[in-house]
């Protein structure tokens, strides 16, 4: 949002002064008329039909009181970097104030023209926004200020012109009418009200169109930045953040509506090329698409087999900072789903059951953390139909303690418990299996892949990652005496006879690429290396990180 513009301008005798600002007093202290006494007028009249008889009118003297709003910031401790020097004229400068509170986004321009005084005409048009707000949609904003006006300033000067002189003479050629006693006044629109409708168009609607004058207009839009987006790997698992079903349009690419019609947080991405029938390269760079506009994330692989450690973003999930224990709870308990269908079936054995299904979309969230946490939607309307397609009023069965008015539902306590438990050193089936033994029935009330999904986008979790090192390759890499493969050269050494694991044996390779690629699973693939014949007995090592 923005604070405050303005118009500075460096004068040969005064030095840099601003001479418009909006809001008036957010650069430079403004002084604003202030009658002393107010005036009086004293009127008789007979009554309301006849003319007025006398009239005495005392007129009031006035004084000029500073605005109670102080400004934004010292003007006299940044004029020198509002108006800098000329190493720093003609381009895109930054300014922090002294408080750290405010940035000032400027582009001093310099016109060298003998018509000036001392050759040479400088100002700058400047914004003034919060310091933790992105700048790089309003440098566009400024530097179009400063072309604009540098081009009406060559052209009619526009900015150079005396404003006091609007009588005999038209300065720099502006086209001026004339009014009834022949004197000339301007069509030009002021610099103070332009600067105040720049600003409250761009802060409420993000775009201004506004004409200067009969030959100019003002057009300018903010747009919002989007980095480029990340490297989207085979054994990636993208997650919808949005139903796509809602917003998909026809017109739309064939191949990104292909690939959207296999996003379901489950599949990796060689599986969803596979499933669409497109190419693995159009099907990643169609979900890099979706990734630049912030509507989809890319998750790991879920195994049971996978390790996960605990975030610092753990702690905002014991403390249930903005419900969010709560919303793990709507998210990832599926008791009620569950003991509801076996209801259903054992009183109706011809009724069809639903059993939960893992949703494609995980509603509408920001991945802006809260110190590294989410915002995720966990409405029921936000999960797939078919996870909510049988949800009685009011199950036949008797709850039990782990039972609430939604169905079973685990307390909250429960829920920080396994969430807190995860640890580097064990598995998602050693995790279970200890809950299991300690008395806490989780696959009947928890769905485990959401509860560590949901724990990943709130920054509670983070993913442990397997890689495979050889002893004897990393120190061929040290010595000099080795190199890296390129991909032509693994697939001409894997086509002579050696092992297709030798080119992911240099640590640099995680558990997930060498399971997408090689087709194998977590067991397969430890068994390939207990039995791997590229390296010496020992020289293989597993590394958790």
């Amino acid at each position: 949002m923005i604070q405050g513009i303005f118009y500075a301008r460096f004068f040969p005798q005064e030095g840099t002064k601003i001479v418009a600002q909006s809001p008036p007093g957010c650069i430079v202290p403004v002084t604003t008329p202030s009658p002393n006494t107010a005036p009086a007028l004293s009127t008789t009249t007979n009554n309301l039909n006849a003319s007025i008889t006398s009239a005495s009118t005392t007129t009031a003297t006035s004084t000029t009181t500073p605005t109670t709003k102080p400004p934004l910031f010292d003007f006299s401790v940044l004029s020198e970097y509002i108006i800098p020097r000329e190493p720093f004229r003609n381009r895109y400068i930054t300014v922090t104030d002294p408080d750290n509170k405010y940035l000032v986004l400027g582009f001093p321009v310099s016109i060298p023209d003998h018509r000036y005084h001392r050759n040479e005409f400088i100002f700058n048009f400047g914004l003034v926004v919060d310091h933790d707000v992105d700048q790089v949609p309003y440098e566009r904003v400024v530097r179009r200020l400063a072309i604009t006006f540098a081009e009406m300033e060559k052209q009619s000067g526009y900015l150079s012109q005396d404003t006091t002189k609007v009588q005999n003479e038209c300065a720099w050629g502006e086209r001026r009418d004339k009014n009834e006693d022949g004197t000339f006044f301007s069509t030009r629109r002021p610099i103070e009200s332009l600067l105040e409708i720049i600003k409250e168009d761009l802060n409420n609607y993000g775009e201004c169109m506004i004409p200067v004058d009969d030959a100019n207009t003002i057009n300018m839009k903010l747009f919002p930045y989007h980095p480029n987006p990340p490297e989207v790997k085979g054994w990636h698992v993208p997650v919808a953040k949005m139903k796509f079903a809602d917003i998909v349009d026809p017109t739309w690419d064939l191949t990104l509506q292909r690939v959207i019609a296999h996003i379901d947080g489950v599949s990796d991405v060689r599986r969803i090329a596979f499933a669409a029938d497109v190419s693995l390269e159009l099907t990643q760079l169609a979900l890099r698409h979706l990734l630049y506009y912030d509507t989809i994330l890319l998750l790991d692989m879920f195994f049971f087999s996978a390790c996960y450690a605990p975030r610092p973003g753990i702690h905002d999930f014991i403390a249930n900072a903005d419900g969010m224990v709560d919303e793990c709870a709507n998210y990832v308990c599926v008791g009620a789903l569950r003991s509801s269908s076996s209801d259903n079936k054992s009183s109706n054995p011809g009724s069809s059951t639903t059993t939960l299904n893992n949703s494609s979309t995980l509603g509408s969230f920001s991945t802006t953390p809260r110190s590294s946490s989410h915002h995720l939607s966990t409405s029921p309307s936000n999960l797939s139909p078919e996870s909510h397609s049988r949800r009685p009023a009011s199950p036949s069965h008797n709850p039990t303690s782990l039972s609430t008015e939604r169905g079973h539902r685990l307390p909250n306590y429960l829920l920080i418990k396994l969430m807190t438990t995860f640890a580097p050193s064990k598995t998602v089936m050693e995790w279970l299996k200890m809950h299991m033994d300690a008395g806490i029935d989780v696959l009947r009330f928890v769905d485990v892949r959401r509860l560590v999904q949901f724990g990943v986008i709130k920054g509670c979790l983070c993913r442990v990652h397997k890689h495979v090192v050889s002893k004897q390759y990393l120190a061929s890499l040290a010595t000099g005496q080795s190199r890296r493969l390129t991909e032509r050269e693994a697939a001409g050494r894997i086509s002579g006879g050696r092992d297709p694991l030798q080119k992911y044996t240099d640590g640099c390779h995680t558990f997930d690429q060498i399971i997408t690629e090689m087709d194998l699973t977590d067991a397969e693939v430890m068994e390939r290396l207990k039995g791997f014949k590229g390296a010496p007995a020992g020289d293989l090592t597993v590394l958790y990180r």
